[in-house]
């Protein structure tokens, strides 16, 4: 049995390693637990005394297969409780994530597998984000960012990779969600900002930075 701290810090190196070529940091770390590097330093320690990360002072830490599958096993039971929250208890998909946070920890298997069942086995969470097979593998895919994309194509967004309240509430009141349909009408150099046309036929401007947290698909 692994602590829910330990299980915390397993979950953020697995989701940051997503995203990074080499070795997490601890600072990296840090900033996401928003804790002291000092800290992070020694909670690394301890993760590999008990052969999950494999860490060096000042080159980082990669989880071992050990660590990666309960890093995943964690990653599949949020997401899980996520759809549950919103597909059965009518939550938005705002407000589930710090309850998801809990609820993740749950030792269960045989819990997690019902749940699972009962959902009828959902791959993606109301975010978007993929939810891992039982046996730890990712569905594939091939998403790119909006604001990789080009003008006078038609897109559905499939994934946000903010999932912050104020984000996702902005989203909201944009009548912007998860298989919503736009066209990227035009795109600007100056603050690389762009115009897009949803498919209800409003049009809108959105700054750089909600472009580079939406994933998307073409239609």
């Amino acid at each position: 049995m692994f602590s829910h701290s330990e299980e915390n810090y397993l979950k953020v190196i697995h989701n940051l390693s997503l995203t990074n070529t080499k070795n997490v940091s601890t600072t990296l770390i840090a900033k996401e637990l928003q804790t002291k590097a000092s800290s992070v330093t020694d909670m690394l320690k301890k993760l590999a005394d008990k052969k999950l990360v494999n860490y060096e002072k000042y080159k980082g830490v990669l989880l071992t297969k050990k660590g990666e599958l309960i890093a995943v096993n964690v990653v599949r039971k949020h997401r899980l409780w996520e759809v549950f929250l919103v597909d059965t208890l009518n939550f938005n998909w705002d407000e589930v994530h710090d309850v998801a946070e809990q609820l993740e920890h749950v030792k269960s298997d045989q819990l997690i597998d019902r749940l699972d069942a009962f959902l009828k086995y959902p791959t993606i969470d109301p975010h978007g984000d993929p939810i891992p097979t039982k046996s730890g593998k990712l569905p594939f895919n091939n998403s790119i960012l909006l604001s990789d994309g080009d003008t006078d194509k038609i897109y559905k967004i499939s994934c946000v990779k903010d999932n912050s309240k104020s984000f996702l509430q902005f989203l909201d009141k944009h009548k912007i969600t998860i298989n919503s349909e736009l066209t990227i009408v035009d795109k600007f150099d100056f603050d690389d900002s762009m115009t897009v046309k949803l498919s209800c036929g409003n049009s809108l401007t959105l700054s750089n930075k909600v472009s580079t947290n939406v994933f998307v698909n073409l239609k």
